[in-house]
């Protein structure tokens, strides 16, 4: 089976920031930037800021991984999922616009890697073809 790299996205997200962003506007900014499962998942956890923060930098990996795509100026935050399989290996899910963009581009597979410390959260994102 030959797979084509179609895009490759990284970032990294200071966790002060998510916590200040908390702080501040509470479950409010939350909404507007996770699903619901990522917000109970997030918050079921000792420091839900360090979980928020890795999944604000998938979903900025998978904004960057897809933008051979264009219009990617126009993906909300939520159309991005980070999701877990039962034996907590994170998995990436489109929804409207962003799945449109993979589908156009023919992805046929979403590869995401999350680490974090106290201190940061990264992600990449490699999206393939067949």
């Amino acid at each position: 089976m030959n797979l084509t790299t179609i895009g490759v996205g990284i970032d990294l997200v200071e966790v002060a920031r998510v916590t200040a962003l908390l702080e501040r506007h509470s479950m409010r900014a939350v909404q507007r930037l996770l699903t619901d499962e990522e917000r109970e998942y997030c918050f079921s956890q000792a420091k839900p800021a360090v979980h928020v923060a890795a999944r604000l930098a998938a979903k900025e990996a998978a904004f960057k991984a897809l933008a051979p795509g264009g219009e990617t100026a126009y993906l909300p935050w939520r159309e991005f999922e980070v999701t877990r399989a039962a034996d907590g290996v994170p998995s990436l899910r489109f929804h409207g616009k962003a799945q449109a963009t993979a589908t156009r581009l023919r992805v046929s597979s979403a590869l995401l890697s999350l680490t974090h410390t106290t201190e940061l959260a990264s992600a990449i994102v490699i999206l393939l073809a067949r």
